[in-house]
């Protein structure tokens, strides 16, 4: 199985700033040592042209060139500099080249990514591309020119913050669906409408989340027939998160990860992962959720290796 990650980007944050951004090379060291079966591979900058699918040109270039005025910034929680640009090139260029490999292998991921604040002109809440948007866009120009049909996409968002900025991209736009599973009263205030979007109240335990996820899976059915997945699993969920407000157990994340591989594994699904918000008050808690994902995942790629057999 293939993971692209870019943690050695590092941003160069002021002492204090509440971004765990560790959390990602704790991950990838992690991923390296117990998972031999999965080959980590450098992701590439997302061109001009692949952030244009989605992105407004202006933006785009205001973020190279470091432009973007103060309230910009205060929106992305992130201080511009070099490090911060050619990041969110690589966290948008890893979902996109996890995708490529996902149409061929079943799935692939992306160690990080999962900027769903993030809309066409502006970021926000720490993300500046929403790699998400991009990938799916990418994916189906590519399968257009050797179908010259449009891929049915579906996101499956199961951070605990809303995915506002993927709900406003792809708003009215039949051809991809958005799914957001949520902490109601949590960021953002104002959120966005998805295609479905479940809220959920804070303190929510492991039984009801299921319960409200299969309900979720069962009523997309019911209104499109996707043939894409992209599944943003934030392990901000687990009742261990600074930011998360719900309850989920060790054991309730993985059941909620078993619970899309499955779904996807019975509809035949080609999928992507990425990682989304993590926000543990112990890091190496948040990582371990984290290994939960990626563990079910190579299960999962080897079952789509196995088919043919």
């Amino acid at each position: 199985m293939k993971a692209f990650y870019s943690d050695h980007f590092v941003l160069p944050l002021p002492e204090g700033h509440r971004f765990p951004m560790a959390k990602y090379s704790m991950l990838r060291e992690r991923v390296a040592t117990e998972l031999a079966g999965i080959n980590m591979l450098e992701a590439p900058a997302a061109t001009l042209g692949e952030l244009a699918l989605v992105h407004d040109p202006d933006y785009v270039k205001a973020v190279q060139e470091g432009t973007l005025s103060p309230q910009a910034l205060r929106e992305i929680g992130f201080p511009w500099s070099p490090a911060m640009a050619e990041r969110s090139l690589r966290s948008a260029g890893a979902s996109i080249a996890a995708a490529r490999v996902a149409v061929l292998e079943g799935i692939a991921g992306n160690l990080a990514g999962g900027t769903h604040h993030a809309s066409a002109s502006q970021g926000g809440g720490f993300c500046v591309f929403n790699d998400i948007a991009v990938a799916a866009r990418v994916c189906q120009m590519e399968h257009f020119r050797l179908t010259k049909r449009t891929l049915q996409v579906l996101v499956v968002d199961l951070d605990v913050h809303q995915g506002n900025g993927t709900a406003s991209i792809f708003a009215n736009d039949p051809s991809v669906f958005t799914l957001s599973v949520h902490g109601e009263k949590n960021f953002p205030f104002r959120k966005v409408d998805s295609d479905l979007d479940v809220g959920l109240p804070d303190g929510c335990t492991d039984e009801p989340y299921i319960e409200a996820l299969e309900g979720a899976l069962e009523t997309v059915l019911q209104r499109v027939k996707p043939e894409f997945l992209i599944y943003l699993a934030g392990a901000d969920a687990h009742e261990g998160d600074r930011l998360g407000r719900l309850k989920l157990t060790e054991a309730g994340m993985q059941a909620r990860d078993q619970k899309v591989f499955d779904w996807a594994k019975a509809h035949g699904l080609p999928m992507i992962i990425c990682m989304g918000g993590g926000y543990g008050r112990d890091l190496k808690t948040t990582v371990s959720v984290q290994m939960n994902t990626w563990r079910l995942a190579h299960a999962h790629w080897l079952h789509w290796q196995n088919r043919g057999l």
